[in-house]
C-alpha cells in the first residue's frame, strides 16, 4: 500500500461502545511530522447487521464487509456503526482470515452459523472479493497457517483455528491443489483433559479455553494455551495428536521468540492481593518443554506484548483491568521495554511514559521494515496516538486521533506495511 514517498500509513480504529472513530496516520519521506485523517462518516449504516470494517486502500477509499449479502465493498467513508473484526493475514498469499466471536454471551454468530458456532471469514485482498465463510466452534478464534518449511518439508498445508467456547481447534485444509479439502473443516482436536472436568467426560464443548496459540519451526510443533487448564498443549500438525502438556498457570496468551526456542505467556493475577494486581511473564524452553523463567510485575495489567522487528527487545503494553482498590492502583500509562537478547532471561530495560489506557486492550504496531524502527501505542482514554523510536525509546510525537474515552483501539493490518497485535 505504500507509494514511492509514503513510508507507511496506520490505520487506527477506536470503539466507543456501539459506534467508532476511523483514522489514518501517515508520513511521507520529505516530511518529518505524522499526519492525521479522519475516514468517519457520522451517519450509521442503517443495517441490522453493520458492516464490518477491513481496511484502506491505496485510493484512500474505506474497504467494508456486508456480513449479509458477503460482498466486499468500497465507501469514501466508514460508517459510525461499522466495526472492525480481528484478521490474520497469512504471508504467503492473497488471503486474510476475518475471525468474529459471534454473540457475546455464548459465542455464537447466529446469522451464519445459528446456534451451531461461530465464523471465520476468507477475504482475498488482491480481488476484494469474499471467498468463504466457514462456521466453526463457538467463541474466540485463533488462526495459525501450517505449512512444508526447509525445516520440515512433510508438514501439511493447513489451518489451525482455536474456538475458546468449544474447548478446541478446528483444521482447515489449504492446500490450493486440493480442491476436496481447500477451505474445508478436514478434522478436530479435542482439548479436553477429562480429569479436570467435573463429570470426568471426553467432550467438546469442554472448560479447555483456548486462547494463545503458536507454532515454532524449531520444533516443528504447535502450542496451544488452555487457559482454563492452565496448560500448554504440544500439538504434533503431522498427526493432530497432543504430544504432551506443559503446566502454565496464570497466562491468558502466549508469544514467539523471533528464535523459536522460547515461548512468553503473559497473564495477571487478580486472586493473590485484594489491592494489586500482579501481572505475569513467562518463558517456557521448548527444548525442554519446561516454564524456566517467571516474572512478577506490581500493579501492571500486561495487554499487548510483541517483540520489536529486530528481535532484540520486547514491548508490554499497559491497560486496566479490576476494580476498586486493584484498578486504582493500576499502572495504565507506561510501556515497559525488556532486553530479548538474553532469553531465557528477560530483564527490564526501560519504562516509556505514555497516554493512558483506562480499557482492557491496548494494541501495539510497527512497520515492517527494519529501516522504520519505530512503533505505535494508542491512548485511548485521551483519543491519542505515541509514537515511539525504537533506537532509544522515547516518544517522538503524540497525535490526536479520536475524541477521549475509547474503550477498545484496533489497528487494522490490511496493509502489509504494517504489522502488530
Amino acid at each position: 500500500m505504500a507509494t514511492a514517498n509514503q513510508n507507511w500509513q496506520l490505520i487506527n480504529h477506536v470503539d466507543f461502545g456501539g459506534t467508532g472513530a476511523l483514522t489514518v496516520v501517515k508520513k511521507q519521506e520529505s516530511d518529518d511530522l505524522f499526519n492525521v485523517t479522519g475516514f468517519t462518516d457520522e451517519n450509521p449504516s442503517g443495517s441490522a447487521h453493520p458492516p464490518w470494517f477491513l481496511g484502506i486502500n491505496e485510493k484512500d477509499q474505506v474497504i467494508l464487509f456486508d456480513p449479509v449479502e458477503k460482498n466486499v465493498f468500497l465507501q469514501e467513508k466508514m460508517p459510525i456503526d461499522a466495526f472492525p473484526i480481528y484478521s490474520y493475514n497469512d504471508p504467503a498469499s492473497n488471503l486474510i482470515w476475518f475471525t468474529f466471536d459471534g454473540d457475546k454471551e455464548n459465542g455464537n454468530d447466529e446469522l451464519n452459523c445459528g446456534t451451531n458456532g461461530s465464523t471465520v471469514t476468507i477475504i482475498d485482498q488482491e480481488n476484494l472479493s469474499h471467498v468463504k465463510t466457514l462456521c466453526l466452534g463457538s467463541g474466540h478464534h485463533v488462526v495459525n497457517f501450517i505449512r512444508p518449511t526447509n525445516n520440515h518439508p512433510d508438514l501439511p498445508k493447513i489451518a489451525y483455528v482455536s474456538n475458546l467456547l468449544s474447548g478446541s481447534i478446528s483444521i482447515i485444509g489449504y492446500d490450493e491443489t486440493d480442491p476436496n479439502t481447500f477451505l474445508s473443516i478436514i478434522d478436530e482436536i479435542n482439548l479436553c483433559e477429562p480429569e479436570k472436568e467435573k463429570d470426568n467426560k471426553n467432550s467438546i464443548p469442554n472448560n479447555a479455553f483456548p486462547h494463545g496459540k503458536q507454532y515454532s519451526d524449531i520444533t516443528g510443533k504447535i502450542y496451544s494455551l488452555n487457559n482454563g487448564y492452565g496448560t500448554v498443549a504440544v500439538i504434533n500438525p503431522k498427526n493432530h495428536q497432543i504430544d504432551t502438556r506443559i503446566p502454565l498457570k496464570g497466562a491468558s496468551n502466549l508469544l514467539l521468540s523471533p528464535c523459536g526456542h522460547y515461548i512468553i505467556g503473559k497473564g495477571a493475577d487478580r486472586k493473590s492481593d485484594e489491592n494489586h494486581v500482579i501481572g505475569k511473564l513467562s518463558v517456557i524452553d521448548l527444548a525442554s518443554n519446561s516454564v524456566v523463567t517467571e516474572i512478577d510485575i506490581p500493579d501492571l495489567y500486561p495487554s499487548t506484548y510483541r517483540f520489536n522487528v529486530q528481535g532484540d527487545k520486547l514491548y508490554v503494553t499497559s491497560a486496566a483491568t479490576g476494580k476498586g482498590e486493584q484498578k486504582k492502583n493500576l499502572n495504565i500509562d507506561t510501556l515497559y521495554v525488556y532486553d530479548a537478547t538474553t532469553l531465557p532471561a528477560l530483564n527490564l530495560v526501560k519504562k516509556v511514559s505514555i497516554g493512558k489506557a483506562d480499557c482492557g486492550r491496548r494494541p501495539i504496531a510497527f512497520p515492517r521494515s527494519s529501516k522504520e524502527n519505530i512503533l505505535f501505542l494508542p491512548n485511548p482514554s485521551e483519543g491519542t496516538l505515541s509514537i515511539i523510536d525504537g533506537n532509544n525509546d522515547r516518544v517522538l510525537q503524540t497525535v490526536s486521533v479520536a475524541p477521549k474515552g475509547g474503550i477498545e483501539n484496533h489497528f487494522s493490518f490490511w496493509s502489509p506495511s504494517i504489522a502488530g497485535a
